[in-house]
């Protein structure tokens, strides 16, 4: 039985997600409110006690860097409020694409903010399809690391397609496009890219064949829709039936609505993780809020939650 009393509040960015999880949980939403100086320096405050009970924060951190701001801020003013155990919910974990040094004198991000979070006053973090899974060993404190693949499967299994491919359009998301692969038992086929410069694609090749298929890119994250959008017109040239993708952040910056709206894409499936800034008839939003809402019940009854890890 859970000892302390579970509160939930919200980031401002993630208002809408936040109440989708609490409903599924059964329960709303805390009292807290932001105040804004003239500046644009801004004060979270929590309007009612959560002494002794355990708090769930829920925020993406996408940009820009504001949301990781308001979430430290949250974190620091649950932890001098005395709450018991305070649990960072973030469907989205932001700056996850630094990860390690890949050329000299280059911070590694992810880490950093894993020790900031932590000095901030998170006792555990739960997130989604990290853009790399060693992150979770960036913490000293405990990540449940959630799969999209919970929410995405039951609506691709109920596309009935036939001939079904999943392709990763990166070498880096192989590993990913297999596990679908073998949930779905289709076949799998991988686009390699070279990049003359971040976000900037110099070349693309596709390995294995996709004449007469259903083709279901799989990545964990879209954001100038570069990569995404060209691998889904070289795999309709050579030969596909149909291309569609499920990522599961639509971060979506630049140019990248407009690449999706003229792209071959026949669908973009996303979760809203992050909120999208505008609509599109491409673009089909699946919830996570139900998968959250479940993976805290089971942290506050101290119940298992390793069914969320499988694939």
């Amino acid at each position: 039985m859970p000892t302390t009393e579970a509160k939930i509040f919200n980031c401002t960015q993630s208002r809408e997600l936040a109440e989708k999880i609490a409903e599924n949980y059964g329960t709303k939403l805390g009292n807290v409110i932001t105040s804004t100086y003239s500046d644009g320096e801004f004060q979270p405050s929590f309007e009612e006690s959560v002494r002794g009970s355990r708090v769930f924060i829920i925020g993406s951190t996408h940009p820009g860097s504001d949301h990781l701001m308001e979430m430290l801020l949250m974190l620091d003013a649950a932890k001098r409020a005395s709450a018991r155990h305070i649990t960072a919910v973030m469907p989205y974990f932001g700056w996850a694409r630094q990860d390690r040094k890949d050329k000299p004198r280059v911070p590694i991000a992810a880490k950093m903010i894993a020790s900031i979070l932590e000095t901030a006053g998170a006792t555990r973090i739960i997130t989604m399809d990290l853009h790399a899974d060693q992150i979770q060993g960036f913490f000293e404190k405990p990540v449940d690391h959630l799969y999209a693949s919970t929410v995405f499967l039951p609506y691709l299994r109920s596309l009935n397609l036939d001939n079904l491919t999943v392709a990763s359009p990166d070498m880096g998301g192989s590993k990913r496009a297999y596990a679908y692969s073998k949930a779905l038992e289709s076949d799998v086929v991988i686009c390699y890219k070279q990049r003359a410069k971040a976000n900037v694609i110099s070349h693309m090749e596709l390995i294995g064949n996709v004449e007469g298929k259903n083709v279901v890119l799989v990545d964990d994250m879209v954001d100038t829709a570069g990569t995404l959008t060209k691998a889904a017109d070289l795999m309709m040239e050579r030969g596909a039936k149909s291309v569609r993708a499920i990522c599961t952040h639509p971060v979506l910056s630049g140019e990248a609505y407009d690449r999706i709206e003229k792209s071959k894409l026949q669908e973009l499936i996303v979760t809203d993780s992050i909120p999208l800034r505008q609509k599109s008839k491409k673009i089909k939003v699946v919830s996570c809020a139900e998968l959250f809402a479940d993976v805290m019940k089971r942290v506050q009854d101290n119940k298992s939650i390793s069914s969320k890890f499988i694939m």
